[in-house]
């Protein structure tokens, strides 16, 4: 299918899963346990209404805001997605390209594929990194200090994942990070020779920021992912928090949060953001989705805090919707994923344009000019 024939995030994932190796697929696509979270994360969305108002102007649609103290061209962002070469060649460079057409903030993993300094040599627009407190905080240390070299505006620390979720179709379709051991796992990938030979010759899937550190590059060895799990700290507590603000001293958001009492504590921390999250049904199975914990946080810490829904968006009105609950921004994952796989920058501008259309048209019919006006008087649970 060509890419102007995708109408919907639902046809570029259909794209994405012709174009990848089943394995890659699925890692990308699946969920943890039953994936009772990950489908609960879009299908929340079904269980608001949206309340319009008639006859007002909506012959132009304000869309600008702003977010970590940047204006933006419209509250979304790009959300922290690991390896994105592992998806396509042009990896993380080609997402920050089409993000920028959209005057959005990009977001970079610790397990990208490309270097804090390359994503911020790519563009200019606001920058997010993604971080964890390993064991070894000279690791993080090392992170924190490459982001205020290369002026990213925000830091990012994820919480939800002091052990790895149980995510059981990787298990089932045989995904590690390049295909060398498992007979079944390389032929499964027989029909993407240029897959295998990006990974196994160039070596495009090697996380550099890890791999070219000071501080992790003597302990790494051969295998990156054990090292990964080895360095995730299962003690954490608010006060590491608090030695990442005082190293810290712009925008904190804490990613993976869910309720109003961490939001509170992340707040009271250092925070100046959080992101609901429940890591896109990635981790603890049966948690929340991320849209049924806006209000509640919104009315509890609006004033101390901005809010960004991250999981489950796939339609235009589920930003709508968030934003009107609450949200200052929502963050898209698998929805710019699956058109990197689709056709790499070609493909997250063709996602990002089927968003940014859908949330315009919606904001029109909703008789909303403005996102500064959203609110709950458009909003409702379905009863």
């Amino acid at each position: 299918m060509k890419l102007a024939k995708c109408n919907n995030i639902a046809d570029l994932r259909r794209e994405a899963q012709r174009r990848l190796p089943t394995p890659v697929f699925h890692y990308l696509d699946g969920g943890a346990d039953d994936e009772l979270a990950l489908a609960n994360n879009s299908s929340a969305f079904d269980h608001y209404e949206l309340l319009s108002t008639q006859l007002s102007d909506v012959s132009s649609i304000d869309t600008k805001s702003t977010l970590f103290g940047r204006p933006i061209d419209w509250p979304v962002m790009i959300s922290p997605t690991g390896a994105s070469k592992l998806f396509h060649a042009s990896g993380e460079p080609a997402v920050v390209r089409a993000a920028e057409k959209f005057g959005m903030v990009y977001s970079l993993s610790t397990l990208g594929t490309t270097t804090i300094s390359a994503v911020a040599a790519v563009s200019d627009l606001p920058k997010m990194y993604q971080v964890y407190i390993f064991k070894d905080r000279a690791l993080t240390t090392e992170f924190i200090d490459l982001c205020k070299e290369s002026n990213y505006a925000a830091l990012c620390l994820t919480v939800d994942t002091p052990v790895a979720g149980n995510r059981e179709r990787d298990l089932v379709h045989g995904f590690s990070a390049a295909p060398r051991s498992r007979v079944r796992q390389v032929l499964s990938f027989a029909r993407y020779p240029a897959w295998i030979a990006r990974v196994l010759i160039r070596k495009d899937l090697e996380m550099l920021n890890l791999t070219r550190s000071a501080a992790a590059s003597q302990s790494i060895g051969g295998d990156v992912r054990l090292y990964i799990e080895e360095q995730l700290e299962r003690s954490l507590t608010w006060k590491d928090v608090e030695w990442l603000r005082e190293r810290w001293d712009g925008p904190l958001v804490i990613k993976g949060v869910q309720t109003v009492e961490d939001c509170r504590k992340a707040a009271d921390a250092g925070a100046t953001a959080v992101m609901l999250s429940n890591h896109g049904g990635r981790q603890l199975e049966s948690a929340p989705a991320p849209v049924d914990c806006i209000a509640d946080v919104a009315d509890a810490l609006r004033d101390r805090l901005e809010i960004i829904c991250d999981g489950g968006i796939r339609r235009g009105n589920h930003i709508v919707k968030a934003l009107a609950l609450g949200a200052n921004a929502c963050s898209i994952g698998r929805g710019y994923l699956y058109g990197l796989a689709a056709g790499g920058q070609n493909g997250v501008e063709r996602a990002l344009h089927i968003l940014r259309s859908e949330f315009e048209r919606t904001m029109a019919l909703l008789g909303c000019n403005s996102v500064a006006k959203l609110g709950r008087s458009y909003v409702r649970k379905r009863r």
